[in-house]
């Protein structure tokens, strides 16, 4: 991983879209600071398009994606997408009409999904010791998320364990830096990223990947990394490096929001006259 201050003006200046991970990305101790929700609206008044890719559910990021600069927010690693207003999709309303949200299975596969995976869930919360579910899992549509560091601690060990019972029974799963997500399909971050730049833009991702970065801080990233030639990890990623197999091409010297600050920072002096 090369320091941010590295990466070279050409390449920056050729970005025209961020995609970056929410939790210990955008936020700090569970929230966003002030200098990451400027960055955003710094990122979006220079013209840039932003969207927030995430493994949180989709109940917990719409109050977000109502009152942050961004284009849409793809939740449930890239099921759902909730669309904003802003771009002009539909015309501005007051309240929840503001978004738009959408899907990448239709609803009879999201009704027999959610019934395997809250079985699933209940054999990762009897067999493995210490587990629970996450507590925004009301606001879950197509995944399950056992909680291993946002308000209960899981060792390696049990975050493994939980891990390969999602996989035995024919999930997807990942871990990011405070939950363990599985999943039924086969969307991902990186499918997600795809979805949504043709849903919103009609255009393909894998023909202009150079005109994006993508920003996040832990494994469940490295699909992102491993595509995109701007990558970035905010320092805290340091946390994850031993596990990693595809590393961020640049890291910042910040953690977390102030982190994601100088990603921003690092792309508006690249496009000053």
């Amino acid at each position: 991983m090369l320091n941010l201050n590295t990466w070279p003006l050409t390449d920056r200046q050729h970005i025209t879209g961020v995609f970056t991970d929410i939790d210990d990305t955008l936020t700090t101790d569970g929230a966003i600071t002030a200098d990451a929700l400027q960055a955003l609206e710094q990122l979006k008044a220079a013209g840039l398009q932003v969207i927030p890719i995430t493994g949180r559910p989709v109940g917990w990021s719409e109050p977000f994606a109502l009152v942050w600069p961004v284009d849409a927010i793809v939740a449930e690693n890239g099921a759902v997408a909730l669309i904003s207003s802003q771009i002009g999709l539909q015309p501005p309303s007051s309240g929840r009409e503001q978004l738009s949200k959408r899907y990448q299975q239709d609803e009879a596969t999201r009704r027999a999904n959610y019934t395997r995976m809250h079985q699933v869930a209940s054999r990762v919360v009897r067999e493995v010791s210490g587990a629970v579910l996450s507590e925004d899992s009301p606001g879950r549509e197509t995944d399950i998320a056992i909680d291993h560091s946002e308000f209960v601690h899981l060792p390696p060990a049990a975050i493994a364990q939980a891990v390969q019972i999602m996989q035995d029974e024919g999930m997807n799963a990942t871990v990011s830096s405070i939950h363990i997500n599985g999943w039924f399909g086969a969307h991902n971050k990186l499918e997600g990223a795809r979805w949504i730049v043709r849903e919103l833009f009609g255009r393909d991702l894998d023909s202009e990947m150079e005109s994006w970065v993508y920003v996040g801080d832990s494994t469940n990233d490295q699909l992102m990394f491993e595509a995109f030639p701007n990558s970035v990890g905010v320092a805290n990623i340091r946390r994850f490096e031993a596990e990693l197999s595809h590393k961020p091409r640049y890291i910042t010297e910040g953690e977390r929001g102030a982190g994601f600050a100088e990603v921003a920072m690092a792309l508006l002096k690249a496009r000053a006259p």
